[in-house]
This record gives structure tokens, C-alpha cells and sequence, in this order.
């Protein structure tokens, strides 16, 4: 039996998991001969269907929704076309951006997928850290913890989004910067850093809003320690888990 997800939210209609960094959401292209995949779990898990309702990619943890019938999955799926639905990311990139700043580039959709459209997201920069480790020329480096919400769902597109503007993902090994991911590895930190944190939506049966949100694991939570923000954040999540 393959190992469940951690369910942040349940009813009859949909849930909410919390996807760990490094497992694949499905089949697909990418997969390269994986044969472990989180909707093979979810289904194992909930001993019924699942439709997903949007995708993570496999690096990326956090929350993952998903519904228990087309109908559902359906009008959620309008949902977040409509733009309705919040999706923050914590990310942590090189250098320190703007403290609030909105990239506004269009993004093709991957392999294969070669026309471009509208991509948007927003960041809000949450806190800073300057470390002992030289890089072009300079004593230390510069990273900034950030908040980001995509307002479009693109391939990538958060991490595509902080390579245009040279304030890359650390840990992203096909858009990041090679020196800044061996310098944090070498701090233990080994995934890339995106985290989807938390999903605000109005439920499409009941019409109550949710707003759920997924704990970091241990790595996430070791670059937390780096930034000045770090407590702050930290005893939110104690408070919310």
C-alpha cells in the first residue's frame, strides 16, 4: 500500500492535501519513467475517483485541491479561472527585490506548448537575510523570503517569473542559478524553495469560504531561521497547526 497525503481539509464534495517536495501529481511528459504519483495515492487513499483540480509542480510542496466528482471539479475549475480563488507561495530567491512588485511577462506553456500568454503574479517581499558566502565578486550573497500569488496558472510560472527579473528560485534546478543552489545545499537545504502555503476559495456546494493552509517541512522551516521575519512566521503556523 502506498503512503497517504496529510488531508488538510475534507467534506463529501472535495479536499485539500498537503503534497510533499519531490512527488509528481500524475503522469505526464516530465515523468521520465516514475511510476509513484500523488493522485495514485489520493485515490488509494480515499478508496474513490479524484479529479485535480489544479497541479503542482513535483518540486513544489503545499496545498493541493482536488474534488470527489466532475461536477465539483468543475466548478471549482471555473472558480479559479475566475480568478476567485487565492494562491499564496513562500519562495525564496537571490538577491533582495522591490518590497512589493508584480511581474507582468508572458509565458509559453511548455514542451510543446510554444504560443505565450498572459502570465501575472504578484510578490510581497517578507523578509530579508545577507549570508557569509562570496558570489560575483562580493563577500556575501543576498536572499529575500517572498510571498508570491500568481493571478494566472502558467507552466512554472513563479519560477519562470523570478528568472526574468534575475532574482532566481533557489533550489530550482532547470530556471535557477547553479552557484546559489550548491550554496544552500551546503547549508543542508536541498529543495527548491516554493511552497504553496495556503488556498482561499469559496466552496462551490455550501458557499462557505475556506482559507487552508499547509505546514512546511523541516527543510522550509530550517530557511525560515535565516530571514528576520522567520519567528513571525514560524508561531503563525504554530497557531494555525
Amino acid at each position: 500500500m502506498m503512503a497517504g497525503l496529510a488531508v488538510l481539509y475534507r467534506d463529501d464534495w472535495l479536499a485539500v492535501v498537503d503534497k510533499p517536495a519531490g512527488l509528481m501529481v500524475h503522469d505526464s511528459a516530465l515523468a521520465r519513467g516514475e511510476t509513484d504519483f500523488a493522485a495514485d495515492r489520493l485515490r488509494e487513499q480515499f478508496g474513490k475517483p479524484i479529479f485535480l483540480v489544479h497541479r503542482l509542480d513535483r518540486a513544489t510542496s503545499g496545498c493541493l485541491l482536488l474534488a470527489f466528482d466532475r461536477e465539483t471539479a468543475s466548478q471549482l475549475g471555473k472558480v479559479l479561472m475566475s480568478r476567485e480563488v487565492e494562491k499564496d507561495y513562500l519562495a525564496v530567491c537571490r538577491g533582495w527585490p522591490e518590497e512589493d512588485f508584480v511581474i507582468d511577462h508572458p509565458l509559453d506553456g511548455g514542451p510543446g506548448k510554444p504560443v505565450k500568454k498572459t502570465a501575472i503574479t504578484e510578490f510581497v517581499r517578507l523578509g530579508t537575510t545577507e549570508l557569509d558566502i562570496p558570489s560575483s565578486g562580493f563577500a556575501t550573497s543576498r536572499y529575500a523570503l517572498l510571498r508570491a500569488r500568481p493571478h494566472t496558472g502558467r507552466f512554472r510560472q513563479i519560477r519562470r517569473h523570478l528568472k526574468h527579473v534575475s532574482h532566481h528560485l533557489i533550489g530550482d534546478t532547470s530556471h535557477g542559478d547553479g552557484r546559489h543552489n550548491r550554496a544552500f545545499r551546503m547549508l543542508g537545504i536541498h529543495r527548491m524553495l516554493l511552497h504553496a502555503q495556503r488556498l482561499a476559495f469559496v466552496h462551490p456546494v455550501s458557499g462557505a469560504r475556506f482559507a487552508i493552509e499547509a505546514p512546511l517541512d523541516a527543510e522550509f522551516a530550517r530557511t525560515l531561521a535565516l530571514f528576520d521575519r522567520a519567528p513571525a512566521l514560524q508561531s503563525a503556523h504554530a497557531a494555525d497547526h
